[in-house]
């Protein structure tokens, strides 16, 4: 594989390079331009474009890609001619080599013209459950913007639920499917600015394909419904029509659950009311006021008990299994302190306004925003077990901890793209040790970040690879966690080190980042060049070699 890089400049002094594959003619993205001079890198869009300020070419910029020599140009001297970089096998990782993706993979993780248009601003989903038949019903009015003149946008629904209606101001829109995804097509130009408003109508049978592959339908001890869903991966579109991918997220989302009346529904957000329906069924209303992406929307439905705590103005809800109420009061005691280590170390909890809620469901659990899901049994450990083999996690409920410490990494700092997932994994295994740190001591806490290498396979990059629908390796997780602890060893101070964790997950509030923006914040803060360090341990699957 040969790689070309096209130059060209834009008022005043910006530089954009476009990287593509001179074989395939393809874009290269995830491809990073360092500037080691101003301490700054720039990550290669799904088109293949870097702009890269006037500011940081004058001095050498370095391009890193995947599998290819590194190469060095001269930012105040660009050629007007192509760049190549070339292809090399004897760095191409085997096992990233052996992957396969499919024109759906690409549809589903690309941000794709027809998704890159518009900015979403709101849903306003109704979904109707007839638990016998395992059916849906539902509708979602989705709001967006158009930030380009366009007539077309990109929207996903699973191949086998079926689209009923697209409505645009009453009338029935054209769209056309292609794998999971539904290219919309409206009957006029949008122009750019616009504010739009659609109705997407659907119905059927959702897969139910695992343990986090969709929907579930199953029964609790007494035989009663207990469903839920879970969609990290396989995606939430699987059982919701959605634009169903990582960088753009709505500001807020309404729901309304309608359940058999004897159910409850506990999804995301804040509870707004019941309201009966006069039909056997029952609606259950939710508003979600913050952005949230698409696999943390959730649905929670069985014949719930609910009880409640608070952490100063932070409502805490809790819902359980009737016959588990009194295991789960003791149980969901750690919940509290665990909360006021994460914000002593990482901010505020990022969702005030529609509380913390821990939920009982038939699975381990899931960081579903501010419905964190909870199946480990009431028991400390994972499932009882000693999850990193040095005698410490023990000591705490670990699904209680890690699926929380997502809602600052996951949920309210999201990563742009699946292939840095370890932004969000990485960082949360890492707030397990943190909170270990806060209740038990430091020494505990290094003890159970070692307990960790054992877990390590250094068999792919931590960095996956981009825009298509491919969760990366176990090592996101484990290695992740273990190179934020090495990145406090290099800092070596931990009056600088703890402020600039805090002010990492403050900064990133509410936003979905790549590995390059954090590299430069952390490069900004420490005043220092930390990038070779992100390249050895996450762009490339070998430890590096002491010499």
């Amino acid at each position: 594989m040969n790689l070309f890089l096209w130059l060209s400049c834009s008022p005043p002094a910006d530089v954009v390079l476009q990287l593509q594959d001179a074989r395939s003619g393809n874009p290269v993205e995830g491809a990073l331009v360092w500037a080691p001079s101003e301490r700054m890198t720039f990550r290669s869009d799904v088109n293949g474009r870097v702009k890269v300020p006037g500011i940081y070419t004058d001095g050498i910029l370095k391009i890193r890609a995947k599998n290819c020599w590194p190469l060095e140009i001269n930012g105040a001297a660009l050629p007007d001619v192509p760049l190549q970089l070339v292809y090399d096998e004897s760095l191409a990782n085997p096992a990233e080599a052996a992957l396969v993706f499919t024109r759906g993979d690409t549809l589903r993780g690309a941000y794709g013209p027809y998704r890159a248009n518009n900015d979403l601003i709101s849903y306003d989903l109704t979904v109707r459950l007839d638990v016998a038949e395992k059916y849906l019903v539902g509708n979602n009015v989705i709001t967006f913007k158009m930030l380009q003149d366009g007539r077309r946008i990109q929207l996903d629904l699973f191949d086998n639920m079926a689209v009923d209606s697209i409505l645009y101001q009453g009338k029935p829109l054209a769209y056309t499917r292609d794998f999971n995804a539904v290219f919309v097509d409206f009957p006029e130009m949008l122009p750019a600015g616009k504010a739009v408003e659609i109705d997407f109508h659907y119905s059927g049978h959702p897969r139910e394909t695992g343990r986090f592959g969709g929907i579930a339908f199953k029964e609790d001890s007494l035989g009663n419904p207990w469903i839920y869903t879970a969609c990290q991966g396989i995606g939430a579109s699987l059982w919701w029509p959605n634009k169903d991918q990582k960088p753009d997220e709505p500001d807020s989302m309404r729901m309304r659950v309608i359940v058999p009346a004897e159910l409850t529904d506990v999804s995301n957000g804040r509870f707004l009311g019941r309201s009966e329906l006069g039909d056997g069924y029952a609606a259950y209303d939710w508003q979600i006021h913050y952005p949230i992406n698409n696999y943390s929307v959730s649905l929670n439905i069985g014949k719930y008990v609910h009880f409640a705590d608070s952490l100063g103005d932070l409502s805490l809800d809790y819902y359980v299994l009737p016959y588990h109420l009194e295991a789960a009061r003791r149980q969901f005691s750690q919940a509290k302190p665990m909360l006021e280590c994460f914000e002593k170390y990482f901010g505020p909890y990022p969702f005030p306004k529609d509380g913390y809620k821990l939920i009982e469901v038939p699975y381990s659990g899931m960081e579903h925003q501010s419905a964190v899901t909870y199946g480990n049994l009431f028991r400390n450990g994972y499932l009882g077990r000693d999850w990193t083999g040095v005698g410490i996690s023990t000591q705490f409920d670990f699904i209680i901890v890690h699926e929380s410490g997502h809602e600052w990494f996951g949920n309210s700092v999201t990563a742009n793209d699946d292939s840095d997932a370890w932004l969000q994994e990485g960082w949360c295994t890492y707030t397990e040790a943190v909170y270990v740190e806060c209740r038990f001591g430091y020494e505990d806490a290094l003890a159970y970040l070692n307990g960790y290498q054992s877990k390590v396979r250094n068999r792919a990059p931590v960095i996956g690879p981009p825009g298509v629908n491919h969760w990366p390796t176990g090592d996101i997780y484990f290695k992740g966690a273990l190179f934020l602890n090495t990145l406090r060893s290099v800092v070596n101070d931990d009056a600088v080190w703890w402020p600039l964790v805090y002010d990492y997950a403050e900064h990133f509030k509410y936003r979905n980042i790549f590995t390059s923006d954090m590299i430069n914040f952390f490069n900004r803060r420490l005043e220092r060049d930390l990038t070779p360090l992100f390249l050895q341990y996450l762009y490339r699957a070998e430890l590096p070699v002491l010499e």
